[in-house]
């Protein structure tokens, strides 16, 4: 499986915002935005250039693929589903990326960041409905139960759950029982509960140049 293995606080910098891509440190003084607000590179603390239109729509697909831990390919094939279904592609986008199971695991708290649930989903921690399931691309529908397997729930990674349960808000959406160590698909992400950072206007201008 292909993935991005260079430093992640450099795309952080890149976008010139915090992506949230290693989970608590992001919060801390120890943020790469908040130590060094400016691109990377040699010419990195002489300012941001100024940008063009198509390099602002670029920017801003490079920042959701970057927010959601996607390669190119996986990014664009997510738009064009978008973009056959009905309704806003932009929003549709948000959706489908919301409804993956990586950041679903990410969104009840299983995970600290979204390449660490993709991750724990690769190595087929989670069930759903009953099967296990070990693609972080599955789409989850309304109505699934997603259930950490009972032969993973002394894995470390989920020993200090009800500590990051305390600290993050799981989405309206869906529903984490913590007794049971299992959660429930309750409906669609709606509008107000997708990602806000992304600009979803200028990602489907990008692909309509």
């Amino acid at each position: 499986m292909s993935k991005y293995l260079g430093p992640k606080c450099k795309l952080c910098r890149r976008e010139g915002e915090k992506l949230m891509l290693k989970g608590e440190r992001c919060s801390t003084a120890k943020c790469a935005i908040v130590k060094r607000n400016y691109p990377p590179g040699v010419h990195g603390p002489k300012g941001r250039a100024r940008q063009s239109g198509y390099n602002l729509q670029l920017r801003e697909k490079q920042k959701a693929k970057k927010i959601y831990n996607l390669l190119e390919k996986q990014f664009e094939l997510s738009f064009q589903r978008a973009k056959r279904q009905k309704g806003d592609v932009g929003e549709n986008l948000l959706k489908i990326l919301e409804t993956r199971l990586d950041n679903v695991i990410y969104r009840l708290c299983l995970a600290k960041s979204r390449a660490q649930a993709r991750t724990l989903t690769n190595h087929g921690h989670f069930t759903i409905n009953g099967k296990k399931v070990n693609i972080p691309s599955y789409t989850v529908k309304t109505g699934d139960v997603i259930k950490i397997k009972s032969a993973s729930r002394n894995n470390k990674q989920f020993a200090n759950l009800a500590d990051r349960l305390k600290k993050m808000e799981i989405p309206g959406w869906l529903n984490f029982d913590p007794k049971d160590m299992s959660a429930k698909v309750l409906h669609e992400p709606l509008k107000e509960s997708l990602e806000m950072k992304i600009n979803t206007q200028m990602v489907v201008e990008f692909y309509s140049r």
